[in-house]
């Protein structure tokens, strides 16, 4: 009964959540430099606006909403997946170093690599995942033994470690670039939502359709390695090699979404811990709402950033910060 009750409730949530989205997007729809009166909306959605309506919210304003709003899913899941797998609930892409990961391989394959204009958009997550993969792959080996398994303390420190040894092998590889690169990087590195255009989201989103899926079928493993190593290998499962398709994951997830968003941390921080204080702890239950969760916080953080300051706006990933950090001092207080 108990059960039944809680799938209820999650239930409301993520209608309360999908209200809040529509919500969070008509107002960001609206507002803006060129703003578009809200009376106009569902006729310029279906058809019947004039240019500069059409221009304005089909050129510029409709694809950066679903860009930011699938970003900030992956980031969540990411997220997500990554506090089970290591039982560390301060893991996050941005924190643990994979998004600084993503960050280096995107500065290298940008300033150095000649490329087509058509591939460019596609090719990017896939060179934010290898950077991605190999910096988590190095963060894992050095954060586990054998006698003792993956140390999930050491795994946040190291990444912490990962993290800012990449910003600084950042700043030297853009030193001595172009300007008009390096402003791209610097853009990237505050996380500006760039991607904004429509071949963006076709970039990210069949990374979505494949992992959300596939990690709600893990979710069982998910719980039982959340547990303990012991409990996991005793319900029969394969500890290490769930644990590496699941990193691998994880990993995908934030190399596809930083790809296009810039380097965004905390919102994989954030969402799951909301979440499974609404919900639980269990993944099958709270996953969805982080999911959830993650895309709108990072809407908002975008609909404020880019019309509180004019002309350029504040960057979404400084003040999804603004926000974050604070956070973060409340977890490591509260964990104390």
């Amino acid at each position: 009964m108990k059960q039944s009750a809680l799938i209820r409730k999650q239930r409301l949530v993520v209608a309360g959540l999908l209200l809040l989205i529509v919500a969070t997007f008509a107002v960001s729809m609206g507002i803006g430099s060129s703003s578009v009166s809200y009376g106009r909306l569902l006729p310029t959605l279906f058809g019947q606006g004039t240019f500069k309506e059409n221009f304005v919210v089909f050129d510029i304003r409709l694809p950066r909403i679903i860009i930011t709003l699938l970003s900030g899913m992956a980031l969540a899941l990411s997220g997500s997946i990554l506090q089970s797998i290591t039982r560390n609930d301060l893991a996050d892409p941005g924190i643990v170093g994979i998004n600084a990961g993503a960050g280096v391989a995107i500065s290298v394959f940008f300033l150095y690599t000649p490329i087509e204009p058509g591939s460019f958009v596609y090719m990017l997550p896939i060179v934010a995942f290898a950077g991605a993969l190999l910096t988590a792959a190095l963060i894992y080996l050095f954060s586990y033994s054998r006698s003792g398994g993956l140390n999930p303390i050491k795994l946040v420190l190291v990444g912490v470690g990962f993290s800012l040894a990449l910003s600084g092998i950042m700043i030297v590889i853009i030193s001595s670039a172009e300007r008009a690169k390096v402003d791209f990087i610097a853009k990237w590195l505050a996380g500006n939502i760039w991607g904004a255009d429509w071949p963006f989201i076709w970039a990210i989103l069949p990374w979505l359709i494949v992992l959300i899926p596939f990690t709600l079928y893990k979710s069982n493993s998910l719980n039982l390695l959340n547990l303990n190593e012991s409990i996991a290998v005793g319900a029969g499962v394969s500890v290490n090699r769930e644990r590496v398709f699941l990193l691998i994951a994880a990993v995908a997830l934030a190399a596809a979404a930083v790809s296009v968003t810039g380097g965004i941390a905390f919102i994989g921080l954030m969402a799951p811990h909301i979440a499974k204080s609404i919900v639980g702890p269990r993944n099958q239950l709270y996953i969805p709402v982080a999911v959830l969760i993650g895309g709108w916080l990072l809407l908002l953080a975008d609909t404020i950033g880019r019309n509180i300051v004019d002309p350029d706006g504040i960057p979404a990933g400084i003040m999804v910060a603004l926000i974050g950090g604070p956070y973060f001092l409340y977890l490591l207080m509260k964990r104390a």
